[in-house]
């Protein structure tokens, strides 16, 4: 079992700890910070889309959310700033952090699955909780320059796993 604040993955496999550095703590980091430009230079912003699940197990109910990364970016600056303004009774950071995981990417020559999974609760200082229960799947892309980046996603999943 691998501490969650270090990659699972062994120090060897560059590819897999690339892509686990890129979709774990800098994605957590430029969250918290509500800093796009930190995450900006890891999306092929060419052909980019996603999908909103909507934490829907029938893929007859999931949505083209997103059909470029500007739409993308917006959605997600909305959703940073709008967590700035919550006041947590614990670092937002590490609570973001203890609830993702990510041990499993498939990697097929120059293509990556990677799966994240989220599911945990976030306390506030009202006394009340975010809770953190979903999965996304990433699609990533290895450049000619060994630099991996992300060209889509599946998001909000629905997660089964247990608590």
């Amino acid at each position: 079992m691998h501490r969650c604040d270090q990659s699972p993955f062994p120090p060897s496999d560059t590819d897999r700890n690339q892509i686990w550095e890129m979709l774990v703590p800098r994605d957590i980091a430029a969250f918290v910070a509500a800093d796009w430009s930190m995450v900006e230079g890891d999306f092929k912003a060419d052909g980019f889309y996603a999908i909103d699940a909507c934490k829907s197990d029938n893929p007859d109910d999931w949505k083209m959310m997103f059909p470029d990364l500007g739409a993308y970016r917006d959605e997600w600056l909305r959703q940073a700033i709008d967590a700035q303004k919550i006041e947590f009774a614990e670092d937002l950071y590490a609570g973001v952090f203890r609830s993702t995981r990510l041990e499993k990417i498939d990697i097929t020559g120059n293509r990556a699955l990677v799966r994240k999974h989220f599911n945990g609760r976030i306390k506030k200082a009202d006394g009340t909780e975010d809770r953190l229960l979903w999965k996304t799947h990433y699609y990533c892309e290895k450049q000619a320059d060994g630099k991996w980046l992300i060209t889509g996603f599946t998001g909000y999943l629905p997660n089964h796993d247990p608590a």
